[in-house]
Parts: C-alpha cells; structure tokens; sequence
C-alpha cells in the first residue's frame, strides 16, 4: 500500500472517529472539528477521503438535526408534564442514537480497511473519482 492511501486511511478513520466522539463523548465539539475538516479536506483528490467526510459530516447535520426536531414537537405537542410523551421521546432517543452510533461504527471499520461506505438511512450518494 502507498504512502499516500496510507494517509487517505488515516484521514477516513480520523473522520469516523471524529463522527463517533460527537455522538458518544464530545457532542459539539468533535462535530466542530468535524466541520473544520470537511471545510478543509472537502475537495480532496482521494475519493475515500470525501466519501467518509461528506457521510460523517451529512450524517450529523441531518441526525442531529431530526433528533432535535422530533424531541422538540414532542414536547410541544405533548407538553413536559405528560409521561406518556417522555415515554416516547426516550425510546425515540434511545432508537435514533443507537442507530447512528451502530452505522458509525460500521463505517469506522469500513474505513479500517480502505473502503467507501454510505450511510444507509441518509443516503447521500458516494462521491465520484476525479
């Protein structure tokens, strides 16, 4: 393997890596980082770097974005004093995050082993070769 996919590697893993801190450990602040890398890295020549940018970095916007969404009509909808509704804003928390935790950590292995990997809930298409 050249030094080169060695560094596109690298660089997928990293992004992974950087999906899964956000959503486990360092909310926001990996996802800043995250972002400060798809400005960066978002026209790289290697197809294997922009596919794991573009899906981690998509991936948390719209996850995070629907997550906060749905909490949100939840609430509004069924008020913060209704258990029923806190019933269902857990399970749908609890199902939403898992889902993503499980497809980051596919992709993380995806990434492991120089490989393209999309999102299947998402399903932002892989970017073309240049």
């Amino acid at each position: 393997m050249p030094h080169s996919d060695n560094k596109n590697t690298s660089l997928a893993i990293l992004f992974e890596a950087l999906y899964l801190l956000n959503l486990l450990l360092l909310p926001g602040i990996a996802f800043l980082i995250l972002a400060w890398f798809y400005l960066k890295y978002k026209d790289h020549s290697s197809s294997l770097v922009r596919s794991h940018l573009q899906q981690t970095f998509f991936t948390s916007l719209i996850g995070g974005t629907l997550i906060v969404l749905v909490i949100a009509l939840l609430f509004i909808f069924g008020g913060f004093s209704n258990s029923y509704i806190w019933m269902w804003i857990i399970l749908y928390f609890t199902l939403a995050h898992s889902t993503l935790v499980v497809f980051g950590a596919l992709g993380l292995a995806k990434a492991m082993s120089s490989q393209s990997w999309r999102y299947p809930v998402i399903d932002l298409p892989l970017p073309k070769d240049n």
